[in-house]
């Protein structure tokens, strides 16, 4: 994922815990703030060491980030987000946790109908 699409900051990561809005469905929770002053979206994962080693960690990680970068045209800009992966995920197919990702984008109003 491009830097500009990055939420790595503590300061900004605490910062969306405290003041943003959460959603959640069975694998995955969403935080999101709005931030004026970006034109981009930008995306923190996490995933707790609850669902495995680092390999599975890193794997879980990889696949959210890749799902959000193949979807980005359609998720609104101007937010920060902060992805939870929940203990279901460890067991989910790629294409499993795609379709839950969109569900939970969708589910917190920041996806964008398609131009016709």
């Amino acid at each position: 994922m491009q830097k500009k699409y990055r939420l790595a900051k503590r300061e900004h990561f605490s910062q969306v815990f405290r003041f943003g809005q959460s959603v959640a469905n069975y694998q995955f929770v969403l935080y999101s703030r709005k931030n004026a002053n970006i034109e981009e979206f930008r995306l923190g994962v996490s995933v707790s060491k609850k669902l495995g080693n680092a390999v599975v960690r890193n794997k879980l990680r990889r696949r959210m980030k890749e799902i959000v970068r193949h979807h980005r045209e359609q998720i609104a800009g101007g937010y920060d987000l902060i992805l939870i992966a929940r203990k279901p995920v460890a067991d989910m197919t790629y294409q499993q946790m795609e379709k839950s990702v969109l569900h939970i984008i969708r589910k917190a109003s920041l996806w964008k109908p398609k131009k016709r």
